[in-house]
């Protein structure tokens, strides 16, 4: 099973010539809804490539008509939304610009995913089967807590470390590396964590290594158009390049990749197949806009060698 404990909002998506700086305006034309959140995005990518029923979502909505949509559109892409709970604060909201060259930026109002627990997973849940994937938009107490039900259980923990938070301390980047099994991060989160608990690593490619060992860990690193790194605790380096695309909407594309991955690991692959079949993923998704609607099936991915 993958269980999937974290976000899920709704998206609202303006396309603009230039995403504006401080103090700036910029008109567009018109906006677009869709669903979001890096727990939904997350659930929804391993749903499509792991198949219906095999992803279950846990999180928090709440009593209003995006909760009722995000909901139904999980449903809808093949996710058990069993485990997701009604809270008082409103569904959480994501306010998303993107430029002409496809790039974007994004602001979260979280509302109830800050109310998340790791009361609403029943302990009966967590098994050796079970590959658990988190990330930060929900409390990490929380989060952590799951992740230590997970390795109590001898399933497996794949945490992606974003969006990085503003707080972050050496204490929460320790905790976090002790219950993980993959620690999923890009470039600057890469470096970000390693600075957190003293790690002085030169580049991104040396702090996967230095993390990988701190952590007693897999750390993978996703680095655009170069593709992903994954470094094993003993120090062996993994790579899979990234397909040459002309991106349309970057959004989701790291919840791809994770998701992606989640669905590779539940399949007991080896990590060099895991990382190309994330790293395509992640590419077809960049030729669609939408968070979750540009995410790909299992069908458009071809078979790694």
């Amino acid at each position: 099973m993958i269980l999937v404990f974290g976000s899920l909002n709704i998206d609202l998506v303006a396309q603009v010539p230039v995403i504006p700086g401080p103090g700036r305006t910029v008109l567009a034309p018109s906006y677009q809804t869709h669903f979001g959140g890096k727990g939904a995005n997350q659930a929804v990518a391993a749903a499509r490539i792991a198949g219906r029923g095999r992803v279950r979502m846990a999180g928090r909505v709440g009593r209003d008509g995006f909760g009722d949509s995000a909901i139904e559109n999980l449903r809808a892409n093949g996710v058990n939304t069993d485990l997701i709970v009604r809270a008082d604060e409103p569904t959480g909201c994501a306010f998303i610009t993107v430029d002409e060259a496809g790039e974007n930026a994004i602001t979260v109002a979280s509302g109830a995913n800050m109310t998340a627990s790791a009361a609403d997973v029943p302990a009966g849940l967590f098994g050796s089967d079970t590959v658990l994937v988190l990330q930060m938009e929900v409390p990490f107490a929380q989060a952590r807590e799951v992740a230590r039900l997970t390795t109590s259980a001898s399933g497996t923990v794949i945490w992606n470390l974003a969006p990085v938070p503003e707080t972050m301390t050496a204490a929460m980047v320790t905790e976090l590396l002790g219950v993980t099994d993959y620690l999923l991060v890009n470039e600057h989160e890469a470096l970000d964590a390693a600075a957190a608990v003293g790690l002085a690593s030169l580049d991104y490619e040396a702090a996967a290594a230095d993390l990988a060992r701190t952590g007693n860990l897999t750390c993978i690193v996703t680095a655009g158009a170069q593709g992903a790194l994954a470094v094993t605790a003993e120090g062996t380096r993994l790579h899979a390049p990234a397909p040459r695309i002309t991106p349309v909407d970057t959004t989701g594309a790291g919840d791809t990749f994770v998701g992606a991955f989640a669905a590779m690991i539940g399949e007991n692959v080896s990590l060099q197949i895991a990382l190309e079949v994330s790293c395509e993923a992640a590419a077809l998704k960049c030729l669609k806009p939408g968070a979750q609607t540009g995410m790909p099936i299992r069908g458009a991915i071809g078979s790694p060698a």
